[in-house]
């Protein structure tokens, strides 16, 4: 039972990813943070030619699917690609 279990879980988290990967926006995001390594929304916003708000949305999907991880400095926050990636998202990094 916990096979199945664990199977399904991995099914379920695998969904989760290709769903936040399912975006142009949101590949555009993960080419910039592997490029530049960490930046903050705004810097993302201005890169992707997105509005802030629209920015956060989609990194927030990003950060959902465990793809990036935030940390506060002061008053902002700066995202960055989660370590270590599913190897089928650093197959996708290879790419863009």
């Amino acid at each position: 039972m916990w096979c199945y279990n664990i199977k399904h879980w991995l099914v379920k988290e695998t969904e989760k990813i290709l769903k936040a990967l399912a975006n142009r926006r949101r590949l555009t995001i993960l080419k910039f943070l592997n490029r530049v390594t960490k930046a903050s929304v705004g810097d993302i916003a201005k890169e992707i030619k997105l509005s802030f708000k629209a920015t956060s949305k989609h990194l927030g999907i990003l950060r959902g699917a465990d793809i990036l991880e935030k940390e506060q400095v002061n008053l902002m926050m700066l995202y960055r690609l989660n370590k270590p990636l599913p190897s089928f998202v650093q197959s996708v990094l290879v790419v863009l």
